[in-house]
């Protein structure tokens, strides 16, 4: 009963946070022609609702597609189709066709600030609590302080409730997706992954996680028994899912196809915009862009993300385990967001969420990482003007990571789940114990650039012959720090499985 009442408690005061980000500015708020990401939101709830479904995604004089054309699978059309339905009897106008584009105001603001509340109400936070009370070996305060720390993670936050997004829609099918497959309720986890996959096509980052987990299992119940009717069973249960979300567009071959386009733009070119990946942190330096031709583009950034990924998926395949699946999903995020072809800052948000899922294993590395996140996105956040919530979302987060987690006591070997690979490094290397206090000292200079830049950002003009100077500098920062966790990941995956030969050995 206390229990229900703590996760009672916490959920309220991640509504409460949530709430009062909303309170702030949006996206693109008084910026015409194109206003911003909110206007995208309203734009696709008008055309859903006054275009019959074959137009949504087509270019004609009604849907001007440079104009926030819906770029986004059938389940967001369909969801943006039902808050149309109620802004109607709310609003006719808010939704009018051609006349309502551009609408702004405080009852609006509302009234799609609570469509956000509720879809977070009804599908991510719950898979946020039953994730943490699900948790096992650890105690019920744990769980309770677990489940605030994410609910507190600033960066999806200020996304959703300041930009203004949907985000905690595919990610919290995303989650019901890990937890149903980690409990063994494999179809139930892979219907709730192919909904997310068919809300936004970027869940396609956490896909070869799914993918190998899923595999794993069937192979370690043998193909030509159990693991063979599972595997049946799977196939049926995505190709189902797809083709009941996909079924009104696949009337005619055009329209799947045109759907397709929409959604794998590949003439937006490799990247949009200041994003904390490879290609654009070190365009600087080397205008790829500009060298390689589009196709080469699209096969560079493919090979550096398969290679990137290729042996954290293989060892999950072979050694399938829930704590396994959750770092391969981290590692591949990563590696889709920091290589892959057209990537978007709030990208990032993809590799955030199986961080959050690993906080209680390694906190001290988990709070740097989903800080960091937070940072990368500094650019988009003072564009619209959401300074003083980011300040204070960020601090809150990391006071009750420092509070329930003391972050700055788990900064042994083994708690950074590194001691294996510093055992075999000091085989070659004796000296090699000082791996703790340089990452510590990494935190701390990580934490005192981090802040530096934002005040800089903040309060210095940039140069005229520089204007994006401070955006340059926070993408290339946050790339840093980003390949350093890529890194990191890596090595707790390979060193694991390692570790776990030996215990079997010894056993």
């Amino acid at each position: 009963m206390e229990k229900c009442y703590w996760m009672t408690v916490v959920v309220l005061i991640g509504l409460t946070v949530r709430w009062t980000v909303s309170l702030n500015s949006y996206s693109g708020a008084g910026k015409p022609p194109m206003f911003g990401d909110y206007e995208a939101q309203r734009h696709w709830q008008e055309i859903t609702f006054n275009l019959p479904l074959k137009q949504w995604y087509f270019n004609n004089s009604d849907n001007n597609l440079q104009y926030w054309g819906l770029d986004y699978p059938p389940l967001t059309a369909y969801h943006s189709f039902l808050c149309a339905y109620v802004a109607k009897f709310i609003n006719p106008d808010w939704i009018a066709l051609h006349t309502s584009r551009g609408h702004e105001s405080q009852e609006h603001k509302l009234f799609m600030r609570a469509t956000v509340l509720i879809a977070d109400l009804l599908i991510y936070i719950p898979a946020v609590v039953l994730y943490c009370c699900c948790l096992k070996e650890i105690s019920t305060k744990k769980k309770i302080a677990n489940a605030l720390c994410i609910l507190l993670y600033p960066g999806l936050i200020l996304i959703d409730y300041g930009h203004f997004q949907y985000n905690s829609v595919s990610l919290g099918f995303a989650l019901w997706g890990v937890l149903g497959v980690s409990c063994d309720w494999d179809l139930l986890g892979s219907l709730a992954f192919c909904l997310a996959v068919n809300y936004k096509q970027m869940e396609l980052y956490h896909s070869l996680p799914f993918f190998c987990f899923l595999l794993g299992k069937c192979f370690k119940k043998g193909l030509k028994g159990k693991g063979f009717g599972l595997l049946i069973k799977l196939a049926c249960t995505v190709v189902a899912s797809f083709t009941l979300c996909w079924l009104p567009f696949f009337t005619e071959r055009e329209q799947t196809l045109q759907v397709l386009r929409r959604l794998f733009p590949v003439d937006r070119g490799l990247f949009e915009d200041k994003v904390a990946n490879i290609w654009c942190s070190f365009s600087v330096v080397l205008k790829i862009k500009d060298i390689l031709p589009r196709h080469i583009q699209l096969i560079v950034s493919f090979c550096f993300t398969f290679l990137s990924l290729l042996p954290a998926c293989i060892k999950l395949t072979l050694q399938p385990s829930p704590k396994g699946f959750k770092f391969t999903l981290v590692i591949c995020a990563l590696s889709f967001f920091l290589f892959s072809f057209q990537v978007h800052e709030k990208s990032i948000l993809l590799v955030s969420l199986p961080v959050c899922l690993v906080l209680n294993e390694i906190p001290f590395m988990s709070t740097w990482f989903l800080l960091v996140s937070t940072f990368s996105m500094l650019p988009l956040l003072l564009k619209d003007e959401l300074l003083m919530p980011s300040v204070v979302t960020v601090m809150a987060f990391f006071i009750a990571c420092a509070s329930f987690f003391p972050v700055f006591e788990k900064t042994s070997e083994e708690e950074l789940q590194l001691k294996s690979f510093s055992i075999s490094v000091r085989k070659y290397l004796p000296c090699f114990t000082f791996l703790p206090k340089i990452i510590q000292y990494l935190f701390f200079t990580s934490g005192i650039a981090m802040v530096l830049l934002t005040l800089m950002a903040v309060t210095l003009d940039p140069p005229q012959k520089l204007p994006d100077l401070f955006s340059v500098l926070v993408c290339f920062v946050s790339c840093m720090h980003f390949l350093f966790f890529l890194l990191y990941f890596n090595i707790i995956i390979m060193w694991d499985s390692k570790n776990g030969r030996n215990r079997k050995k010894v056993n």
